[in-house]
């Protein structure tokens, strides 16, 4: 089964550089807002070196690996949520993605221009998850207004789902996207999941900045900042010089670490921790299972791997 992660951001941050380098593919890209209208699509595989070891013990005509589907999404604007730009049509896009890659600039360039003439990654962060949390306020609206009666009459179900709205509403009109709520039980969890709300799906932050040197520099700083207060995960990097570096390197050794399928269902316990930025020495600690399983199976019978798998 395959799984889906959207670019989004501002328009000339590097989302369609970095997608094709993701991707190994030639995305359309310029100095100028909304190169990308309609969105770029590239599926890669997802080597596991798991089940390579695997494979060793088990024998198998065929080896079918996961798969990543990137999705580069145009740029989206302030006003989005109300139709600006191409608005409704790209956060429709981004409704159908498991997570997001939010690309955000963190470099000087007088030859790129910014949308809103400044550089400031908390500005521009904040205007994307205010469009994607105005649409999902407008979702709720409409969901309250379809149960309200029911709620009055004393259904259970439509109680329970009155409170997960409200609490939701509640967050999100204080400027916390959905994802930051984990105070739900398995019932309410699986009710905010047929929502489909675009502000709680798992998030990674990538800066892209101007020189791999500059990874650490104030603007990263400020990005980290925003990503440890909602949830989400960060990593830096210097696309327009590491695209090529990048281009080399298989898709889980990137972005894909922060949304395998098990991210996406626990993005808490699986979702990145990174101190480093290269492709290729993420840490997470998915790789770190992956080295103990490895350290197992080398270790045990072909009937024990099968049993313990």
């Amino acid at each position: 089964m395959g799984f889906t992660c959207g670019l989004v951001g501002l328009p000339n941050t590097g989302k369609s550089t970095i997608f094709g380098a993701l991707t190994r593919t030639k995305a359309q890209s310029g100095n100028y807002a909304f190169t990308t209208i309609e969105p770029n699509n590239g599926i890669v595989p997802v080597p596991d070196k798991r089940m390579d070891t695997i494979t060793q013990y088990v024998k198998t005509k065929k080896v079918v690996l996961t798969t990543m589907e990137f999705i580069d999404i145009a740029g989206l604007i302030k006003g989005a949520s109300k139709g600006e730009g191409l608005g409704n049509k790209f956060l429709g896009h981004i409704r159908e993605v498991d997570a997001i890659a939010h690309v955000v600039r963190c470099f000087e360039d007088s030859n790129i221009p910014h949308v809103s003439d400044i550089i400031d990654p908390v500005s521009d962060i904040s205007t994307i998850n205010t469009e994607l949390m105005i649409a999902d306020l407008e979702s709720l609206d409409r969901r309250k207004a379809k149960i309200v009666k029911l709620a009055r009459s004393g259904d259970k179900e439509a109680l329970m789902q009155m409170e997960v709205l409200n609490k939701l509403s509640e967050a999100l009109n204080q400027n916390q996207p959905a994802r930051s709520i984990t105070d739900f039980n398995d019932e309410q969890k699986e009710y905010l999941k047929s929502l489909t709300l675009l502000s709680a799906k798992p998030v990674l932050y990538i800066c892209n900045v101007m020189d791999p040197g500059d990874t650490e520099n104030e603007l990263v700083q400020k990005v980290k900042k925003i990503a440890k207060e909602d949830g989400s995960s960060v990593v830096a990097l210097a696309a327009k010089i590491g695209a090529p570096l990048l281009s080399h390197y298989s898709a889980s050794k990137f972005a894909v670490v922060g949304f395998t399928q098990a991210a996406a269902r626990e993005t808490a316990k699986y979702g990145i921790r990174i101190n480093s930025v290269c492709p290729g020495f993420v840490r997470t600690s998915m790789q770190k299972r992956e080295v103990e399983w490895e350290a197992k199976l080398r270790s045990i019978s072909e009937k024990q791997v099968i049993d313990d798998y």
